[in-house]
C-alpha cells in the first residue's frame, strides 16, 4: 500500500499532524543529504547506501530476514553468467525474479545490461516486497513491477492460464522449502509447470522453483538459480526431474560455490545456469567447482573480485581448467545415472602427499617430488642444478643448507632475470595507465574507469609464467576499494585539486583538539618524499640519535637499579629527583662513583631533551613548509603525485610482493620435501645404536652388568 500522509491514526490530527510532517520534511532538508552537486555521472549514492544497509541488516538479523538478501557478489556472477551484458537489449527486454526478496538480484542484472530493461519481481513477504519497491526507486528503476504473493500458488505475472514468459529469469529461492505446495495441487497445476518433468517431492521445494523458472522462460530465454547441492544428487522424484532436464538440454552449466556465503544458512550452494536457446544442440554440461575461492568477511565468507571474474571467464570460454572446471558430456552423466554431484566429475582435492619408502629408508629426496615443481624449473632451468645433486639414481640431495634455500633462489641469475622481466612487464602497463589516468576530466565515471583499467591489467598478465593474472587483478581491485575509488570520486567531483584540511575533534566536555591537517588525494608523505627528502633525512637522523641516547639512558638505569644500585631507592627517576640526589651526596666520602653515575644520567637526559627540542622544531618546520607547498602545486604536479607516486607506485609494490611470494613458494615446497626425508631410517638406526653403545659403556663403568 502507498503511504498516506493524511492518515490521522498514524500522524495525529490538526497541529499535531502538521508538526510531524514538518519535522519529517526538515530531516530531508538536511544539506548533508543533498547529492545534487555530485558530478560522477552514473553514480548511485542512495542506491549504494541502501545496498550497504541491506547487507548489514542481513548480517545482523541472521535467519529472520537474511534470506531476503542475495549477497551482491553472487548477484554479480549471476547477472554476468546469463549474458545480459552482451545481449541486444532494449526497454522491451524482460527480467524476472520469482522470489525477489529486497530486489538486489534483479537490480544487479539490470545494472549489467547495456540499455534500460523492464524488471518484474514477486515476493511472498509483504514487508519485504515493500522494501523491494523502495529499492527499485532508489536505483532509478521506478517502473519495475513488484508484486506481493506466493509465486508457486499464486503467480502474479500471467496471460490467461499461462505464465508470462521472460527473456531472463534469476532467482535465489528459499532452500528446500518444505511448504512449497501450500495452496496448490501440483498434479493439477493450472500452469502445467510440472507436467513435462514431474512433480517435486512434497518436502523438498527446490525443483518446484526451478521448474517455475523453466516454465517462465521464452524459447530463447536464459536463467540462473541458486540451489542447495542436494538438487544435484538426490534421487527418486528429483532424480527423474533431473534426468529429464539434462536430456532436454536446458542446463548449460553448474557452478559450485563456497560454503557460508548466504545469510540465514551456512550450507554450500550452487548456481544452475539455464539456457533454452541452445538446448537442442547441447551435448554436455559445463561444471565448475569454485568452492575454494573466497575470503573471510566477519561471520560469513565472501567472493572476491578475482573469484567472480575467474568464474565468469571460465564459463564464457568453456575451457577446462584442471581441478576447477570441465565440460562433462551427457554420455558421462548418463553413465553416472544422471547424478550431477560435482566431485564425481571434478577432483578439486589437493594432490595426495605420497611417501617414498626408499627415501625414508636410505635417504634422499625423490626425483619425482622435485620434478613436480616443473613450472619453476621451466622459468629457471639451471636453478634446479644449483640446489640439488644426484645422490643415487632417482634420488637427490640438497647442495645448500635448508636455511640458505631462499637466499640461493633470490640471488640466482635466472630468478633475478625473472624478477627484472616482471618489473619491465609491469612498467609497460604502467606507462599506458599513467597517460590514461592523467587524462581524466571533471565529471568522468569512476565505475567505467575501474572496469577498463582492471580489464587492461588482467589482459596484460594473461599467460605470464608463475604469476596468476587473477591475483594481479585482485590487487588492483583491493586497492581500488580501499583508496583509489575515493580518490577517483574526488577528482570526478572537484577536478585535480589537492586541498589540505584540518581535523578538529570535540570531546564529551566540548573541548576542541587540533588533530593536524590532512589531504586525501595527495597525503603529506608524498609531498615530503618528492620535495623535502633532505629535510626528512635530517629528521630521521635526529630520531636515530634520540633513540640511541634514550637507549643509553635506559641501559644506565637498568645497570644501577639492582639491590645496591643508586637508582633502587628512588621513587621516581627524573631530572629533578636525580639532581636533588646528586646535591645530597655532594662531598660525602666514598660518593664519587655514585656522583659519576648521576652526572652521566643528567648529561644523557639533557642530551635527549635537546634532541627532542631540535626534532620538534624540525618537524614543525617541515610540517609548515609541506602545508605551504600545496598552494604552489600546479595541476600537472598534482596528477604526477596522485597517479605516479601514489596509485601506480602502490600497485608496483603490491606486484613485487607477488613475485617475492613465488620465491617463498619454491622455498617452502623444497623445505617440505627436504624435511620429509631428512633423517633416513638407516641413519636413525645407526644413531640409536651408537647411543646404546655409549650408555652400555657408562653402565659398565658404574658396575652394572646386564
Amino acid at each position: 500500500s502507498m503511504p498516506d500522509f493524511n492518515d490521522a491514526e498514524k500522524l495525529g490530527r490538526g497541529k499535531e499532524m502538521v508538526d510531524r510532517i514538518t519535522n519529517l520534511i526538515a530531516i530531508f532538508e538536511n544539506k548533508a543529504l543533498d547529492f545534487s552537486k555530485n558530478r560522477a555521472d552514473g553514480d548511485d549514492i542512495l542506491g549504494d547506501a541502501y545496498e550497504y544497509l541491506m547487507r548489514h541488516f542481513a548480517t545482523e538479523s541472521g535467519k529472520s530476514k537474511g534470506q531476503f538478501y542475495t549477497p551482491a557478489e553472487v548477484s554479480r556472477i549471476m547477472a554476468q553468467l546469463i549474458g545480459i551484458g552482451s545481449a541486444n537489449t532494449s526497454a522491451s527486454t524482460t527480467v524476472y525474479d520469482p522470489t525477489c526478496g529486497s530486489g538486489s538480484l534483479l537490480l544487479k542484472v539490470a545494472a549489467e545490461a547495456k540499455t534500460d530493461v523492464t524488471l518484474y519481481g514477486q515476493e511472498k513477504d509483504g514487508a519485504t516486497s515493500t522494501l523491494a519497491r523502495m529499492n527499485m526507486i532508489l536505483h532509478n528503476n521506478p517502473t519495475a513491477e513488484i508484486e506481493q504473493g506466493n509465486t508457486l500458488a499464486d503467480p502474479k505475472f500471467t496471460t490467461g492460464s499461462s505464465l508470462k514468459l521472460f527473456d531472463f529469469v534469476v532467482a535465489n529461492p528459499p532452500f528446500s522449502d518444505k511448504r512449497w505446495s501450500t495452496g496448490i495441487d501440483p498434479a493439477q497445476d493450472v500452469f502445467s509447470r510440472f507436467t513435462t518433468f514431474g512433480v517435486p517431492p512434497g518436502k523438498q521445494g527446490d525443483y518446484a522453483y526451478l521448474l517455475h523458472i523453466v516454465s517462465s522462460l521464452k524459447s530463447t530465454g536464459k536463467g540462473a538459480c541458486i540451489l542447495p547441492h542436494g538438487v544435484l544428487f538426490r534421487g527418486n522424484a528429483e532424480g527423474t526431474i533431473r534426468e529429464k532436464l539434462v536430456r532436454k538440454g536446458y542446463i548449460k552449466a553448474i557452478i559450485g560455490l563456497p560454503t557460508n556465503l548466504f545469510y540465514g544458512t551456512g550450507i554450500p550452494a550452487c548456481i544452475v545456469l539455464l539456457d533454452k536457446e541452445g538446448a537442442r544442440d547441447r551435448k554436455g554440461i559445463f561444471m565448475i567447482d569454485a568452492s575454494a575461492g573466497y575470503m573471510k568477511d566477519g561471520p560469513k565468507n565472501r567472493l572476491r573480485d578475482m573469484d567472480i571474474h575467474r568464474i565468469v571467464d571460465v564459463v564464457t570460454r568453456q575451457h577446462g581448467v584442471p581441478k576447477y572446471a570441465r565440460m562433462v558430456p551427457v554420455s558421462e552423466i548418463e553413465q553416472n545415472a544422471f547424478n550431477l554431484n560435482l566431485p564425481r566429475y571434478i577432483d578439486s582435492q589437493p594432490p595426495e602427499d605420497l611417501q617414498d619408502i626408499a627415501g625414508h629408508l636410505y635417504g634422499g629426496i625423490p626425483e619425482r617430488d622435485v620434478g613436480a615443481l616443473a613450472r619453476y624449473w621451466t622459468v629457471c632451468p639451471t636453478l634446479k642444478a644449483a640446489l640439488f645433486r644426484e645422490l643415487r639414481p632417482g634420488y637427490l640431495e640438497l647442495t645448500v643448507e635448508q636455511s640458505k634455500i631462499k637466499e640461493t633462489i633470490f640471488s640466482h641469475p635466472e630468478f633475478v632475470a625473472f624478477v627484472s622481466r616482471m618489473t619491465a612487464h609491469f612498467d609497460v602497463w604502467r606507462e599506458h595507465a599513467s597517460v590514461t589516468l592523467k587524462a581524466l576530466k571533471l565529471g568522468f565515471n569512476p565505475k567505467q574507469l575501474i572496469d577498463s583499467l582492471s580489464e587492461s591489467l588482467l589482459a596484460h598478465y594473461a599467460n605470464q609464467p608463475l604469476i596468476d593474472q587473477y591475483d594481479v587483478y585482485q590487487h588492483l581491485m583491493g586497492y581500488w576499494a580501499t583508496t583509489m575509488q575515493d580518490d577517483a570520486y574526488l577528482i570526478a567531483a572537484d577536478g585535480w585539486k589537492a586541498e589540505p584540511y584540518r581535523v578538529i575533534e570535540t570531546d564529551k566536555q566540548g573541548r576542541e583538539k587540533d588533530r593536524g591537517w590532512f589531504c586525501d588525494l595527495v597525503p603529506k608523505e608524498l609531498i615530503v618524499a618528492r620535495y623535502f627528502a633532505k629535510e626528512q633525512a635530517a629528521i630521521d637522523e635526529l630520531a636515530v640519535s634520540l633513540d640511541a641516547t634514550v637507549a643509553k639512558l635506559v641501559e644506565l638505569e637498568l645497570e644501577h637499579s639492582g639491590e645496591d644500585g643508586v637508582f633502587s631507592e628512588m621513587e621516581k627517576v627524573n631530572r629533578a629527583a636525580v639532581s636533588a640526589r646528586l646535591r645530597e651526596i655532594d662531598g660525602e666520602q666514598g660518593s664519587d662513583d655514585d656522583s659519576a653515575v648521576f652526572a652521566a644520567w643528567i648529561e644523557l637526559d639533557a642530551s635527549a631533551s635537546a634532541l627532542r627540542k631540535v626534532l620538534r622544531e624540525a618537524d614543525a618546520s617541515l610540517d609548515s613548509h609541506s602545508l605551504a607547498k600545496y598552494g604552489a602545486l600546479r595541476e600537472s604536479e598534482v596528477k604526477s603525485l596522485a597517479v605516479d607516486d601514489k596509485w601506480l607506485e602502490k600497485l608496483r609494490s603490491e606486484l613485487r610482493s607477488l613475485v617475492d611470494r613465488v620465491c617463498q613458494a619454491i622455498a617452502s615446497q623444497l623445505l617440505e620435501n627436504a624435511g620429509k626425508y631428512e633423517d633416513s631410517v638407516l641413519e636413525q638406526s645407526a644413531h640409536f645404536a651408537a647411543l646404546e653403545t655409549r650408555i652400555a659403556m657408562h653402565l659398565s663403568r658404574m658396575g652394572f652388568v646386564s
